[in-house]
């Protein structure tokens, strides 16, 4: 019996090989990229996220002071304070 000579790959399937490789690594790389990217919007849309809300905290706390500041009671309070008073004499209804 003849003992079958191994052949090697050839110069086409060692570069069909090297380029498969290639394109994997790249395609890896890329998912790799493409997660870290994703998680570094992740991690700034959380940080604006809780900007809004603390701006909106403010806004709220700021129209509750609005809100007080603009009572009745508090704008007589401050009339009262400063000697003005009410009176229907300069009232003029428009009709």
């Amino acid at each position: 019996m003849k003992k079958k000579k191994k052949k090697g790959l050839t110069k086409i399937e060692k570069f069909l090989y090297k380029s498969c490789l290639f394109i994997i690594a790249l395609l890896i790389s890329g998912i790799v990229f493409t997660s870290a990217t994703v998680s570094k919007m992740n991690i700034e849309l959380q940080k604006m996220n809780s900007e809004v809300e603390k701006q909106e905290d403010t806004n709220q706390s700021l129209a509750m002071k609005i809100n007080e500041m603009a009572s009745l009671e508090n704008i007589q309070t401050i009339s009262k304070n400063l000697g003005l008073s009410y009176n229907n004499e300069n009232i003029k209804t428009i009709e």
